[in-house]
């Protein structure tokens, strides 16, 4: 699937320079529910420049908070569940840090990071492995889940914990991290161009022969 997705797309590997600080990918996770990306991260840079420091994110004025929030797909929730998160993280660690994790390991900083408000797997999957952190943790957005849904790699009604967990015991060993981010880029690809919610191009899918829907 990787080679083919490859052969179609190219390759499309995340710089470096693109690896944010974990709180700030974590902060855009938590804000960005059916955003899209470039939203996303544009609420997350605004936050981060008009209040400084995530601390005071969380001691923020709620309405305040929910204004510079208000090109999210929904402001309200995003600036209430930012702001439990950032309350719980300084709550337990002092100061709105994640630097703790860097000693765990990825199943158990995850496990961590899920017990926190408004924090599931594609979140702390996503802070593992695009964060700067570059932990071998596959992100499942509903696009790539559908992908592999449809190909029958996971049961049809498997949430993204359970697609996690069906797929990453399978996932090539040598693969790095960097190649598990790779692979989702091109199923999160696939899953805009090829295989829509409604209307899937079978026809031009490249993998059309390994997939059960096609």
């Amino acid at each position: 699937m990787h080679e083919l997705l490859i052969d179609t797309f190219g390759r499309v590997i995340r710089p470096d320079d693109k690896r944010r600080d974990p709180m700030w990918t974590l902060v855009q996770g938590v804000i960005g529910a059916r955003a899209k990306t470039v939203v996303s991260n544009d609420n997350t840079d605004r936050l981060l420049s008009e209040y400084g420091t995530w601390e005071k994110v969380a001691e923020a004025d709620l309405g305040a908070l929910t204004r510079t929030l208000q090109t999210a797909t929904f402001p309200a929730m995003a600036a209430e569940r930012l702001q439990a998160c950032m309350q719980e993280i300084v709550r337990q660690r002092g100061s709105a840090t994640l630097d703790h994790l860097e000693e765990l390991d990825t199943a158990e900083a995850m496990a961590w990071l899920e017990r926190l408000p408004g924090v599931a797997r594609k979140i702390s999957a996503g802070v593992m492995n695009t964060s700067r952190f570059n932990r071998k943790a596959l992100v499942l957005d509903s696009g790539h889940r559908r992908v592999v849904q449809r190909m029958g790699l996971v049961p049809a009604k498997a949430d993204t914990a359970r697609a996690y967990d069906a797929l990453m015991p399978v996932l090539p060993s040598e693969w790095t991290a960097a190649d598990v981010d790779e692979h989702h880029l091109l199923g999160k690809r696939l899953a805009q161009t090829i295989c829509r919610p409604k209307r899937p191009d079978c026809g031009s899918c490249p993998v059309r022969s390994d997939c059960e829907f096609a």
